[in-house]
């Protein structure tokens, strides 16, 4: 048993990556886990894997209704919500130059917006019962910037402040903040531009596992009641990011 058994976790982005790693982390904790995301063939899978404690519902985190929806869904399998890993993200990574406004758009709605939708759809719950948390996944890039990652790195600064400013406002609600260092996930298959789809396989030449994510992710979530681990960051050994 762990301090996570029978809770109701929350976890969007679930279907690859570190979404994918930490339902299977948490899988082994005794909890109860409503999985999301856009790919509900590979969500159908993975819960057929791990079975009757983990249940699933395709989402759009950009849909506030559909977050709400899903949510309600969650608490009506469940009985209720204990906490919420808003993990879901993109990175079409590019020079500000190259005047990607569509892609700009979609890192602000998913990785901003997609954030906020989550925090909506469990906040009044959580006051409610006056307990809860709140897990963003974020990045090293909310705290440095580097050429094609301005708008990324900006939306990860926004999922910061936006962590904090939820910790400030809400005493009884603990939020912690994941910022994960070069890791090898599907984030990034999108990015349009070759030269910087070339080098983000360069940086990648030391990363993490999804499995270290999911390990930071368990840990904050294990914390007995009244202990609030802010922010973690993980990165690999010997990298600069």
């Amino acid at each position: 048993m762990t301090g996570l058994n029978e809770k109701v976790v929350l976890i969007t982005g679930a279907s690859s990556g570190i979404g994918e790693a930490t339902v299977r982390e948490l899988a082994t904790t005794g909890a109860k886990l409503f999985i999301g995301a856009r790919r509900g063939e590979r969500l159908a899978a993975l819960a057929a894997e791990l079975g009757e404690a983990v249940a699933w519902r395709q989402l759009d985190v950009t849909d506030g209704m559909h977050f709400d929806a899903f949510a309600e869904a969650a608490a009506t399998r469940f009985g209720r919500i204990d906490a919420l890993v808003n993990n879901a993200g993109v990175m079409p990574l590019s020079p500000l130059a190259a005047l990607k406004r569509d892609e700009w758009r979609r890192m602000i709605d998913v990785n901003i917006h997609g954030v906020l939708n989550g925090i909506a759809a469990v906040l009044p719950r959580f006051v409610a019962q006056g307990r809860g948390h709140v897990v963003n996944v974020a990045s090293v890039g909310a705290h440095l910037v580097l050429p094609t990652a301005a708008v990324y790195c900006g939306t990860k600064y926004a999922v910061w402040a936006i962590t904090e400013g939820l910790r400030q406002e809400h005493d009884e609600i603990r939020s912690t903040i994941i910022s994960p260092g070069v890791t090898a996930t599907e984030l990034g298959d999108d990015i349009s531009d070759p030269q910087v789809a070339s080098a983000l396989k360069e940086w990648r030449r030391k990363s993490l596992r999804p499995d270290a994510i999911a390990r930071a992710i368990r840990y904050a979530l294990e914390q007995p009641e009244g202990v609030d681990v802010n922010e973690v960051i993980v990165r690999p050994t010997a990298a600069n990011m």
